[in-house]
């Protein structure tokens, strides 16, 4: 798990360092010759290892520090730090990135070929497991974002028909089932999943134009069944009106051609040509 790394703040080391220099310097200058130079070699040497162990992190950044192989620690916070000397200083960001899947051709649930892809906003919140825990966290996240991707659409339908069942067009539902999924799979690189959004989904090009056939009808059997359903409520009004006023008086059969009559006007996508009785109403 990830921890925190030994650090110390590195103007304080620097101070530290040109101390060192001008001790040695000082040294130098009054000791003889041969003692001289092994205490320069010493500040040198120490120079060296001080100067090894500074390091700067930027905001949202990480250095993951190891010794000799050996993981030491992180350090998180951004700025000027000295740490363990001669040790390994690897930057990791922090930042929130996003990744946006290619469009991926699978079968749905009722196996009709469709073209999805989807976007995942994602940040590392544990350097140790980004770092050691998978070879590349970032070409982790991307495998295993279509992977969930290619799960999540083989398992609804494209639309739902009205059976009851969610569908790959609820957004919402699907987009949080592929949120848990896909958090679930890179948990391993130390990675979180901030949201992920479809953003596209269509049927394949072979069957594109028959699904489209289907959803027009789908459409005009959808809106003549609103037309009817009005039609017939404002002919039982007219009805009910034309008794309650008592303007006329009709028996069944006349009802009857009324309520065709009225359909007919109502109902019908054209025009209608009105025709006028000049005779009794039963010639």
């Amino acid at each position: 798990m990830e921890r925190r790394a030994f650090r110390i703040n590195g103007f304080l080391m620097l101070l530290v360092l040109l101390a060192l220099i001008a001790a040695a310097v000082e040294l130098g200058a009054r000791l003889p010759e041969g003692p001289a130079s092994g205490v320069i070699g010493l500040v040198v040497l120490a120079a060296v290892l001080v100067l090894s162990g500074f390091v700067v992190v930027n905001p949202n950044e990480a250095r993951v520090i190891q010794f000799f192989g050996r993981y030491v620690g992180t350090v998180a916070d951004a700025g000027f730090h000295w740490t363990v000397p001669l040790s390994k200083k690897r930057s990791l960001s922090r930042r929130v990135r996003n990744f946006e899947t290619e469009r991926l051709k699978v079968s749905d649930a009722d196996g009709n070929p469709v073209e999805i892809a989807a976007v995942v906003v994602w940040r590392v919140v544990d350097t140790f497991k980004a770092s050691f825990g998978v070879d590349n966290h970032i070409s982790y996240v991307a495998v295993q974002s279509e992977a969930a991707l290619r799960h999540l659409a083989t398992s609804y339908p494209y639309e739902s028909h009205g059976d009851g069942r969610s569908s790959l067009r609820e957004g919402n539902v699907v987009s949080e089932e592929l949120t848990t999924e896909l958090g679930e799979r890179i948990a391993l690189a130390g990675v979180e999943v901030l949201e992920s959004r479809i953003t596209h989904l269509a049927y394949a090009p072979e069957i594109a134009q028959a699904m489209l056939a289907r959803q027009q009808a789908s459409a005009i059997v959808g809106a003549r069944f609103k037309i009817v359903e009005g039609a017939v409520g404002m002919v039982q009004n007219a009805l009910e009106r034309l008794a309650e006023l008592n303007v006329v008086e009709l028996d069944e059969e006349r009802k009857a051609q009324m309520v065709a009559n009225l359909l007919v006007v109502l109902c019908g996508d054209r025009n209608v040509q009105p025709v006028v009785n000049t005779g009794t109403l039963y010639a």
